[in-house]
């Protein structure tokens, strides 16, 4: 729009009309110029009682924060700073908290094992030995005299396949020594040739020898030593010491 196209009585404003503007220019920037001023500036003692023209020099605006701003703003890093100190903290806390709790269960889990496995060790060796006093109480005591004598020879010439029964052998022993072990024949065709009759069956030492029974004593007045050879002698020459009723 041109100005001519303006209409005359707007662009010829009176002398009246402009200082009504002015008046009105002046009001807003006192109003600005009081709201920017701080609360505690001081109130003139008495007012102006006429109306000061209003500054033309224009109104500094700072962007820059006032003191109490910055005190604030460096209060809020401060605080968030010491925020994430506290969250690190928590969590290197949480961490430590997890890695003692998994260390805890694998102490407890290897406690458990060694504790399992040296109640494992005593029942095995509770068992190995009950087993052993099984077995020894197994393992017969046989009396030191002829019938514990007896019985201890048939046991092992039953272990050996030697053939005899009690009957037989305690038959063969009262006749040859009456049940001494150390009886001697001192006067019959051995002993003339030097090898005596002795033991509880009377047998001569290259006898003995040449029967002796492994795992028995190799003295020839043994009673179980001299039982189980002269027996082993006897199913040799008469297929039992159970068919031998006279001298052998």
């Amino acid at each position: 729009m041109s100005a001519s196209s303006i209409p005359r009585r707007i662009r010829c404003l009176n002398k009246t009309q402009k200082l009504s503007v002015a008046g009105v220019s002046a009001v807003a920037v006192a109003a600005l110029s009081l709201s920017l001023v701080p609360a505690h500036a001081e109130t003139p003692a008495e007012p102006q009682t006429e109306p000061q023209a209003a500054s033309a020099a224009p109104v500094a605006f700072s962007l820059a924060p006032s003191a109490p701003q910055a005190r604030t703003i460096q209060a809020s890093i401060i605080e968030q700073h010491s925020t994430a100190e506290k969250l690190v903290q928590a969590a290197d806390a949480a961490k430590a908290k997890l890695a003692a709790a998994a260390k805890a269960k694998a102490e407890a889990a290897a406690k458990a094992k060694a504790e399992a496995a040296a109640k494992a060790k005593a029942e095995a060796a509770k068992r190995s030995s009950q087993a052993t006093t099984r077995s020894v109480a197994r393992t017969p005591v046989y009396a030191n005299n002829l019938d514990g004598w007896i019985s201890e020879a048939l046991a092992i010439m039953k272990a050996k396949g030697i053939p005899g029964s009690y009957d037989g052998l305690h038959r063969n022993i009262m006749r040859e020594s009456t049940g001494n072990p150390n009886a001697i024949n001192g006067w019959d065709i051995n002993a003339q040739n030097g090898t005596p009759s002795c033991g509880l069956l009377q047998v001569i030492q290259p006898t003995f020898n040449a029967y002796h029974v492994p795992g028995t004593s190799m003295n020839i007045y043994d009673p179980v030593a001299n039982i189980t050879a002269a027996a082993n002698y006897a199913a040799d020459r008469y297929g039992s010491i159970d068919n031998v009723n006279s001298a052998y």
